[in-house]
């Protein structure tokens, strides 16, 4: 449960004027439900802080947890930021991967070099894992956009900008949206950022898509803004200009012939379309992370609308480039994200980049996994006999059947929703009065699971006091089944004094790793290449060997605390080549299984290929 709800805004949204004849209120499908929510305000989660990396004199502060709940911390907290930039799901149909890569095992390194030799290393070294699914209901996007962005306007300041990066399908949506929320005096520009890199193909049915939009919109008329000069392709003359006070205007000046004095410029004044490349696929900022940006655009955006140590927040963070841009333009951050892997990738790619910060999570009982889509799996495999059911509408999850009441629908709340993981009066009158309508008639009984409720007592006043309808409403709590559902990796290790001129301390050595939640993933994949195996391209299976540490991507010691949060004492990482990143910094070392220290080390961390942290109290 929350602890409390905050407001969104002090004042109510009023309609904008659309094309100067008439006044409007945003109406679209649930929008009663949207305003309900936004009645109630922001949830209000405890916040634990997991890491401190650095002094962290500044306050920054990278946070796994949705949007909303983010910002009611930080309006709670009293911060207020001075750019946002978000890069949000677009709501493409797609389903983003990430790419996974099986580690250079310090102990067969021989045997795998070998074998390298002779096999194709992509597909016998890497599988792929489901990190987020793009898929939305038009109408459900712009509900959960609208919440968003009326959450993330609370915690702006009154000179603030914000940046909506979003591509065709959905940027003339959005706008109208931004111009509800921000107001159509504040939209300032509609930021085409083209890529001229992208590869383009002939046999489409349509001319190719080779840019974004960005829609930039600032809180009030006083806010930052800094013109950036940009070069030209060749050497332009240009008449010098000055102001005129008393024609209130622009002249060209003039000698004392009366001819128009010119001037040669290799620069201009930066507009609205940004000619910048996609990132290369050899290019060293990669992180293999899907919806990567580059790192050029993020320095555009804060070198317009920022200055030197103004708070710039990114709400949807992903790999993380807005807080390392943010960082090596001296400015503080926020990087904010759902999803597991973007936070291990950005406090990973901050570290590196000598960045101090918090690694915070907010506790509302969602974030078991790595992102909201693995939860989802993972939560209706977990519900007894739960099946999907083709002759249900979508808000059911599937069904169960019942030797006496026959088939029982199941609603399970949709964690890429926040308004759906609270079940109050809101979603109960909406499941009574739509839902359950629209079931057959020989529906005799419902299953309501939820992550939070309002009241448990008023739910079923509510219910009982409603007559409209004879089916049964069974409520229970999604929590009693993920409890200690996730289960840890094991690992044998054993610690030495380390004596060798290059280091010193104390050395960690990880003997044998096993992880059954890789090894599920590894045999889903290799079930799947055999079956699609053919003459041609014939099955190759990825095998790990009996210690298991080609399975390792991440390890760090805490000489610090033995409980609490981690402090980060030592740490490798390892990258998808098997060299090594030790306490930041790339080495062209392959990994020997150990992490060291210049202490004794309390507490052993070591994270999976797939992103899984798991940890062992060493004495």
């Amino acid at each position: 449960m929350p602890i409390k709800y905050v407001p969104f805004i002090p004042e109510p949204i009023e309609g904008q004027a659309v094309l100067g004849n008439f006044n409007r209120i945003l109406k679209y499908k649930g929008a009663d439900d949207t305003s309900m929510v936004l009645q109630r305000g922001m949830p209000l989660y405890e916040m634990e802080k997991q890491e401190t990396v650095g002094e962290n004199a500044d306050g920054n502060m990278v946070i796994r947890g949705e949007c909303v709940s983010a910002c009611a911390y930080l309006k709670e907290q009293g911060v207020q930021v001075d750019l946002v930039y978000i890069d949000p799901p677009f709501a493409s149909g797609a389903d983003y991967a990430k790419k996974v890569y099986i580690r250079r095992n310090p102990k067969v390194a021989e045997a795998i070099t070998r074998a390298e030799q002779e096999l194709d290393i992509d597909e016998l070294k890497a599988f792929e894992e489901k990190m987020y699914g793009d898929v939305w209901d038009k109408e459900k996007y712009l509900n959960w956009m609208y919440e968003n962005l009326m959450a993330i306007k609370s915690v702006m300041s009154e000179t603030a900008s914000i940046y909506v990066h979003l591509d065709f399908n959905l940027s003339h949506y959005v706008k109208i949206l931004m111009d509800e929320i921000f107001g159509e005096e504040n939209f300032k520009n509609d930021i085409i950022w083209f890529y001229e890199n992208k590869p383009q193909f002939g046999f489409m049915k349509h001319l190719p898509h080779d840019y974004d939009s960005i829609l930039l919109y600032t809180k009030t008329d006083e806010h930052t803004l800094n013109h950036q000069l940009v070069p030209v392709k060749a050497v332009q003359k240009q008449a010098v200009v000055s102001w005129d006070p008393v024609l209130k205007k622009r002249i060209a000046k003039r000698d004392s012939n009366g001819n128009i004095i010119y001037e040669e410029r290799s620069e201009k004044y930066m507009g609205s379309v940004w000619t910048l490349p996609l990132i290369h696929p050899l290019a060293k900022e990669r992180l293999d992370y899907p919806t990567q940006k580059p790192e050029t655009l993020l320095e555009r955006v804060l070198n317009v609308s920022s200055d030197e140590n103004m708070l710039v927040a990114d709400f949807f963070g992903g790999s993380g480039v807005t807080a390392a841009v943010a960082h090596k333009l001296d400015r503080r951050f926020i990087h904010c994200d759902i999803g597991l892997n973007s936070i291990q990738t950005t406090r990973d790619r901050l570290k590196a980049d000598g960045a101090e910060f918090d690694v915070l999570e907010i506790k509302d009982g969602v974030q078991l996994y790595r992102n909201p889509v693995q939860t989802m799996e993972k939560i209706k495999s977990l519900i007894p006999g739960l099946k999907n059911e083709d002759a249900l509408d979508s808000f059911w999850e599937g069904a169960i059947s019942d030797s006496k009441l026959g088939t029982v629908p199941v609603y399970v709340p949709n964690l890429m929703d926040s308004s759906s993981k609270l079940l109050d009066v809101v979603l109960m009158n909406r499941i009574i009065h739509q839902a359950i309508p629209d079931l057959d008639t020989s529906v005799k009984k419902v299953i309501v699971y939820y992550i939070d409720i309002t009241s448990e007592e008023e739910l079923r006043k509510f219910i009982a006091d409603d007559d409209s309808t004879t089916v049964e409403i069974e409520l229970r709590d999604l929590k009693t089944i993920l409890d200690d559902v996730v289960i840890g990796d094991h690992a044998e290790f054993h610690v030495e004094e380390a004596h060798d001129d290059l280091y010193g301390g104390y050395a960690v050595f990880v003997d044998k790793f096993l992880s059954d939640r890789v090894m599920q993933k590894i045999f889903e994949f290799n079930e799947k290449a055999r079956m699609n195996a053919t003459a041609k391209k014939p099955f190759k299976p990825i095998e790990i060997s009996e210690d298991g540490l080609e399975l390792i991507e991440y390890l760090s010691v805490d000489c610090t605390a033995a409980e609490g949060e981690w402090h980060s004492d030592g740490e490798i990482k390892i990258d998808k080549l098997g060299y090594v990143i030790r306490n930041g910094t790339k080495i062209k070392d392959f990994w020997d299984g150990t992490v060291r220290s210049d202490r004794l080390p309390l507490r052993l961390k070591i994270r999976n290929i797939c992103g899984d942290e798991t940890t062992w109290c060493i004495t």
